[in-house]
């Protein structure tokens, strides 16, 4: 058979054809896709006529189109349901990626074609307008951030890394996987389940079924705490459950591992995760920059590494404290329960349920929401009805075209007036084969340039249904799919000239923006009224529930302080210069908890949301020395949700309408990458971002 991916596909929003994709295709169109775009882009440097933007800024950006169809097929297909042969491709492929990249960015009549084109703009000769001008910056910049201006010896070395780094990344992804599903826990005694409903015993049974045990079988998702920790009333298997988690990555011998929770030397991740900090830390220095945090933040919109740590040390003392009030709470509840027990990290989450459910340490139960929150609705009453009120975009499933996985289904998105904008397909079951988490990719990036219309994905890590049943959600399930669609909005809003800067390809510590932006809208009233509703009998919640829910929605300060932990240990690892990281994977534990202690966030009740042996973040994924993102995206978040606040009417008093939609999407959303983040935030909010929203959301202001 033909190889589908040697020539732009013909479905429909240019869908890969997966119906009939193989590994083998990946590996042929990958293979010849990076010597078709060294080819094309020789050819972009050899022309000998003055540099204009046709000629190189379009060119380059026409170069490379079989290798980005290619893997962007494969990296979310492989992410979402991988097999042994699919890592093995993606182990030989990572290193001739990187080599790949190396070949161009440290190419110097390649570079020296960009100089040209400066100093011709420079000189009037050439016009760019906002979008030439930044992409000609952007280009520049990387040219010199990828080592052009080192001299031969320092290039080589640097090739050497980056490949080196490539393969361990791909490898720690791997182990992180396989070593989450070997820490699952097999319960016998259907007793020690006190506390969870029928469907979701259901699905454990399944879940031990599917591996060929008897009993129930607890995956472990990808944070350090549990879902099921929630609700859990015994509390050895809550312990068992909360060790499995927090001992992932390893190794066996561990002092306070049972030997029960799959941690064997296959998936210990400590030799990897270091090996990767030092070799960041070694480019670095070889780039000349003092480690490799300064690298990441140059680029970014925090624009140094001090103010990173400036906020990061501004707001953890304070959630410590209301850490400590929560704590307090909880061991004042826990005796009420067992006298003279004390509060461990296992029974947090536990009791913050019961408090909650009493009105006493939160101010509500969200656990009682999960037969109200069923799927489909929340899909089509919620997250897609916002998205009509906002932006009025619809969503039409294509049930005849076929998905990255089995489960995932395309929907076509069309405008107001009913032109086609793009495609979403959405794949929203867990499944041993999927990576942890949730993530939203481009297949294909829109650009004005090439014609091509968006097609995104929204991947997460929903409990599957059991036989019979519908699949119900926790709330913390409800924030992630608004979440991860506000990615897909940022990407199928996207209106600008180039790919390479389309959607989500902006800072980092930006990308979090907007899709923190859309979480706001599963809080929304008038979409609760109508997705919240009981999964059997269509009743919605109480009222006096959804009242509870909206008025609960400040964040707590264990939720807040496992991911300042977080932050503060991918910091650290980053920050580190390369002689004072650990030698290997012994020192990790000595060195994150130097780290968190360091920084005032060491808590015995509260880990971080990602200990460094499973932080797929940093080691595993693109957010090295930028997992603080998040929280500077809040910052822009907060300050958001109170200009839709302002736009609001007695009728509409959250700011959910079209026109506070439309502002939203064409000064901000529809821009991508294709100038500035923090110009595009202006624009819209007609100023800087202030910190006092955020403040106020975390009880500090």
């Amino acid at each position: 058979m033909t190889n589908p991916l040697l020539a732009p596909s013909e479905l429909p929003f240019a869908l890969p054809d997966y119906a009939n994709l193989t590994d083998e295709h990946v590996r042929e169109a990958a293979l010849l896709g990076m010597d078709e775009q060294l080819r094309e882009l020789a050819a972009v440097a050899a022309d000998t006529a003055p540099a204009t933007v046709e000629n190189v800024l379009h060119a380059w950006e026409r170069t490379g189109r079989t290798l980005t169809r290619t893997m962007a097929a494969f990296w979310v297909a492989r992410a979402a349901d991988t097999t042994p042969a699919r890592d093995a491709l993606m182990a030989e492929l990572s290193p001739l990626l990187a080599a790949h990249s190396d070949a161009v960015m440290l190419d110097e009549a390649l570079f020296r074609r960009l100089v040209a084109l400066r100093a011709r703009a420079d000189a009037g000769e050439v016009t760019l307008d906002e979008q030439d001008e930044h992409l000609l910056t952007r280009r520049l910049q990387d040219f010199r951030r990828s080592g052009i201006d080192l001299a031969e010896d320092g290039k080589e070395r640097l090739r050497s890394l980056n490949a080196e780094l490539a393969t361990l990344s791909t490898a720690f992804d791997t182990a992180l996987t396989a070593g989450r599903n070997a820490a699952a826990v097999h319960v016998t005694d259907e007793a020690e389940l006190d506390g969870l409903a029928d469907d979701e015993r259901a699905t454990l049974r399944e879940a031990a079924a599917a591996r060929g045990l008897d009993g129930w079988l607890i995956p472990v998702v990808n944070t350090s705490g549990q879902p099921l920790l929630d609700s859990l009333a015994h509390r050895g298997l809550r312990e068992r459950l909360y060790r499995a988690s927090v001992d992932r990555g390893l190794g066996v011998g561990r002092e306070g591992s049972d030997g029960d929770n799959g941690s064997d030397t296959s998936h210990d991740t400590r030799d990897l995760l270091v090996r990767i900090a030092r070799l960041r830390a070694e480019r670095a220095e070889l780039l000349g920059y003092p480690h490799h945090a300064a690298y990441v933040h140059e680029v970014a919109c925090a624009g140094s590494t001090d103010a990173v740590n400036d906020i990061l040390a501004r707001l953890t003392p304070g959630v410590v404290e209301i850490t400590d009030r929560e704590a307090e709470q909880l061991a004042a509840l826990l005796e009420q329960i067992e006298p003279g027990a004390t509060l461990e990290p296992w029974d947090w989450q536990y009791l913050s349920t019961r408090a909650a459910s009493s009105g006493g340490a939160e101010s509500f139960d969200t656990d009682q929401l999960k037969p109200y929150l069923e799927f489909e609705r929340v899909l089509h009453e919620g997250v897609f009805a916002a998205a009509t009120a906002l932006y009025g975009l619809t969503f039409h499933e294509r049930p005849e075209l076929v998905g990255y996985t089995e489960e995932a289904r395309v929907f076509e998105v069309r405008e107001e007036d009913g032109s086609v904008l793009g495609a979403v397909a959405i794949d929203p079951y867990t499944r041993p084969t999927k990576k942890g988490g949730a993530w939203m990719t481009s297949i294909v990036h829109q650009s004005h340039l090439l014609g091509e219309a968006p097609l995104v994905t929204n991947t997460c890590n929903v409990p599957p249904p059991a036989p019979g049943s519908p699949s119900l959600m926790t709330w913390d399930n409800v924030i992630t799919l608004f979440h991860e669609f506000g990615h897909d909005l940022h990407g199928l809003l996207s209106d600008v000239r180039y790919p390479s800067r389309s959607g989500t390809s902006v800072p980092r510590d930006f990308v979090e923006f907007p899709s923190q932006v859309n979480e706001i809208w599963a809080w929304e009233p008038s979409l609760l009224t109508a997705y919240l509703r009981h999964h059997e009998t269509g009743e919605p919640a109480p009222a006096g529930w959804v009242e509870a829910l909206v008025a609960s929605r400040q964040e707590s300060g264990r939720d807040t302080l496992e991911l300042l932990a977080a932050m503060l240990l991918d910091q650290a690892w980053h920050q580190t210069p390369l002689a004072e990281l650990p030698e290997d994977g012994s020192g990790v534990e000595a060195f994150e908890a130097a780290a968190l202690e360091r920084a005032g966030a060491a808590h015995r009740l509260v880990p971080p949301r990602y200990r460094s042996a499973y932080f797929h973040h940093i080691f595993g994924g693109g957010y090295a020395a930028g997992y603080y993102s998040y929280l500077w995206s809040e910052v822009m978040d907060a300050d958001t949700v109170a200009w839709f606040r302002e736009q609001g009417d007695p009728d509409n008093p959250g700011g959910m309408t079209r026109a506070a939609g439309e502002r939203f999407r064409r000064e901000l959303l529809g821009r991508g990458g294709s100038i500035d983040a923090l110009e595009t935030y202006r624009r819209f909010r007609g100023r800087d971002p202030e910190v006092g929203p955020l403040l106020a959301r975390l009880g500090l202001g």
